[in-house]
């Protein structure tokens, strides 16, 4: 294993963060913020508690698992999509460094900055609700499992994308929806039982609900079962990615 190749562009990656601090961290802790504001005047005043937690405190999963799904599928995608953009690829790909060294270098660096924007936003959380984890083994091991999967996923998107426009076509088209129709912002038990069935096909429902499980011990499915489904998810991303390697495919276009 090429721990120099992994630290060069893992080091590479987290330096074009420190190189545009506006747009990759406080952007999205403002944004988070305003949802707060908004949410928490607007409707926490009509809606108090919510099986038990104060709508505020409800919502501080679903926001924190928002913002690090979109993070993650950023900066995976975008990582090797501006090498193939500009080129550069073609000095990663012909030095010895092996496909698995360039995976970790730049997955590596989209999960973890992720996981930083996602530990600001629950740190920023605490200013405007009480938060309470009751369960922080599986908190982490959520938060580290989504971060993994969806840069991989991100990772994914970039090398398939052949311009900027198949590049935030998911992120920015599919992404949000899901995570908003996914119980971020409400329990899935305040809907009708047709709608409850629909949701349970919204892969980001387990997600949320297994996070919000890790925080209060509530959840709208078995938190065993969301845990299942993210490490689905991320052999499946696994699984693909192998192929990738093996095919080549798109990684010289």
């Amino acid at each position: 294993m090429n721990f120099e190749a992994i630290k060069s562009i893992y080091f590479f990656e987290m330096a074009r963060t420190r190189r545009t601090l506006l747009q990759s961290v406080f952007s999205p802790v403002i944004s988070t913020s305003l949802y707060f504001i908004v949410f928490g005047a607007a409707i926490g005043s009509r809606i108090q508690e919510v099986e038990g937690v104060s709508y505020g405190a409800f919502i501080t999963p679903g926001l924190i698992m928002l913002t690090l799904l979109g993070q993650c599928i950023g900066n995976g995608s975008f990582g090797i999509y501006f090498p193939k953009f500009t080129g550069t690829i073609y000095e990663v790909l012909s030095a010895p460094v092996a496909m698995t060294e360039i995976l970790l270098g730049y997955v590596g660096a989209a999960a973890t900055k992720g996981l930083l924007i996602g530990l600001i936003i629950l740190l920023t959380a605490n200013a405007f609700v009480e938060v309470r984890i009751e369960h922080p083994f599986m908190m982490i091991l959520f938060f580290l499992l989504t971060a993994v999967t969806f840069s991989l996923f991100g990772f994914m998107i970039g090398i398939w994308a052949g311009n900027f426009e198949q590049l935030n076509l998911i992120p920015m088209l599919v992404v949000p929806p899901l995570t908003f129709l996914g119980g971020s912002f409400y329990s899935i038990n305040m809907l009708p039982p047709f709608w409850q069935a629909v949701s349970h096909f919204n892969p980001v429902l387990y997600l949320v609900s297994g996070f919000r499980w890790s925080f209060y011990g509530i959840a709208d499915v078995n938190p065993l079962l969301s845990l299942g489904m993210i490490t689905m998810f991320l052999a499946i991303c696994l699984a693909t990615l192998g192929w990738i390697f093996k095919t080549g495919y798109r990684l010289r276009n």
